[in-house]
């Protein structure tokens, strides 16, 4: 029986046209026509001002939290359910991560506990759309602004999710995105920052090119970093982006058809929820034990595995992990990655493979 993988790409677009381009013409490096015309698609998209390719997702935050003034000694409120990357950014610039926990329904920071965590040495808030979510932006923004905080959203699961009708990207001081191979649109690797402010773009521009003055050529104001995109990641992003409507639809069919296969295992599991004004974009469809341990949720996927069904578990939250580790309890955190599994979700599955995935499930739950 043929495997079915968590995720992977869909490239049925004008992928191999765009590359090829790119070989044809011989600006496959980080030049090239394609570079800006991804960047300019993706900021309107995203529905602000400017975008700025890089590298990869991390380097993005990287560059981002640079690009702010991130310096040793500061802090950065960031959900402690996350991918490490959040949290290594922030070192990067010899800053410390505090750790908040995140709300049941949907994983992502808490609103709630953001105040508690603020100190003197506070310069910002890194909110995760985590799995397609997006985070509770209006409780959050509120907060930066009583206490002069700018905020960077970490949207590198959660392409065009909405808060009221406003895209991911457009919701912060500046955003930052990845394009992973397992990501909603990839370029392989790659990532993006996003933003608004002008002078932000600027410096964000600066630094991503080795720190390069912008309008005098191989003179150097700052220590910079390589964090460009190559033209043919751009190539491939940019065909990707021609399909993403397409894509967020099929992700959105493709929930519901998990909600309607899952129904009769409400006892057994939680499924994924979409807080009003809100637009769900499921990079990842991610369900909760509702009992048991780390132990049992491994059993479920290793069952599941040997149907030929891969699966993920929920991240690690950073206070378990030993750069990061803490004594403190963060409850919520704590159940949803001893209990989350993440479900094959991409644009390859069928409607005959979510039964026969739910079905691989309700047999590890011995339903």
């Amino acid at each position: 029986m043929n495997r079915i993988s968590v995720a992977q790409p869909t490239l049925n677009g004008n992928e191999r046209k765009y590359v090829l381009d790119c070989i044809d013409s011989t600006w496959i490096s980080s030049a090239g026509k394609y570079i800006g015309a991804f960047e300019e698609a993706f900021a309107q998209f995203c529905g602000v001002k400017h975008a700025i390719a890089t590298n990869n997702g991390t380097t993005a935050l990287h560059l981002a939290l640079v690009a702010l003034g991130l310096q040793s000694g500061d802090e950065v409120i960031i959900p402690t359910v996350t991918y490490i990357a959040t949290a290594n950014a922030v070192r990067y610039c010899g800053a410390t991560p505090v750790l908040v926990d995140v709300q049941a329904e949907t994983m992502n920071i808490d609103p709630a506990e953001i105040e508690g965590k603020i100190t003197p040495r506070t310069k910002g808030i890194i909110p995760v759309h985590l799995y397609g979510h997006p985070a509770a932006m209006d409780a959050i923004n509120a907060i930066a602004r009583k206490h002069n905080l700018w905020v960077v959203e970490d949207a590198a699961e959660a392409h065009g999710a909405e808060v009221h009708g406003r895209k991911v990207g457009s919701l912060g001081t500046c955003a930052t995105f990845s394009f992973f191979g397992n990501k909603i649109i990839t370029t392989g690797e790659g990532g993006m920052v996003t933003t608004d402010d002008d002078e932000l773009a600027e410096r964000l521009r600066l630094f991503r090119g080795q720190g390069m003055d912008l309008k005098r050529r191989y003179w150097f104001p700052v220590v910079g970093y390589n964090y460009r995109m190559t033209n043919i990641e751009a190539a491939l992003g940019l065909a990707q982006l021609e399909n993403i409507e397409p894509a967020l639809a099929f992700r959105r069919k493709l929930a519901g058809w998990y909600n309607e296969e899952l129904t009769d295992l409400a006892n057994d599991l939680v499924l994924p929820k979409q807080d009003p004004d809100t637009k769900h974009v499921y990079w990842m469809y991610t369900v909760l034990l509702k009992e048991g341990d780390a132990q049992r949720r491994d059993s479920v996927m290793k069952m599941m595995d040997e149907e030929g069904i891969e699966t993920r578990p929920v991240f690690y939250p950073m206070h378990v992990l030993p750069p990061y580790l803490e004594s403190t309890h963060y409850p919520v955190a704590d159940t949803w990655s001893q209990r989350g599994i993440n479900l094959p979700t991409h644009q390859g599955l069928s409607r005959s493979d979510v039964a026969r995935i739910v079905s691989a499930l309700r047999k590890a739950l011995g339903k």
